[in-house]
């Protein structure tokens, strides 16, 4: 019955900009620490941003470079990602989920082969290429 449905991936030039989105079900969005994971060909999974289950903190492993901003509405059970000044390695499937308990295990398997979580939904493809 959970269902993660993520959407707004698609095509970006380099320094581009894309905002994804997360309609999310069958659980109680609210009460969820969530996060946005990323899964490139021949790379590990990747925990990108994740937010506290009310919005008031967030954590980015892109935070120096401040390209990258993870919100969410909790009216809507909705979580967001955007992502600005878009380089070729942010090339990826786009899962959202639940964020990993702490401490965090190293993301050794595809995202949605991760033990810690069930429910995974189809991602968003987003390419980044000139």
């Amino acid at each position: 019955q959970v269902q993660l449905v993520e959407s707004g991936g698609g095509s970006a030039q380099p320094g581009g900009s894309l905002r994804l989105s997360c309609a999310t079900s069958g659980f109680t969005f609210s009460t969820f620490n969530m996060a946005w994971y990323r899964q490139a060909p021949g790379k590990q999974c990747e925990l990108v941003a994740a937010i506290t289950s009310t919005g008031s903190s967030t954590d980015y492993t892109d935070a120096e470079k401040r390209r990258f901003n993870i919100s969410r509405d909790n009216t809507k059970n909705t979580l967001y990602l955007q992502m600005n000044s878009m380089k070729p390695e942010d090339t990826a499937v786009y899962y959202c989920n639940a964020d990993l308990p702490r401490p965090r295990p190293s993301l050794t398997k595809p995202c949605p082969e991760l033990h810690a979580f069930p429910f995974w939904g189809q991602g968003a493809q987003v390419t980044v290429s000139s």
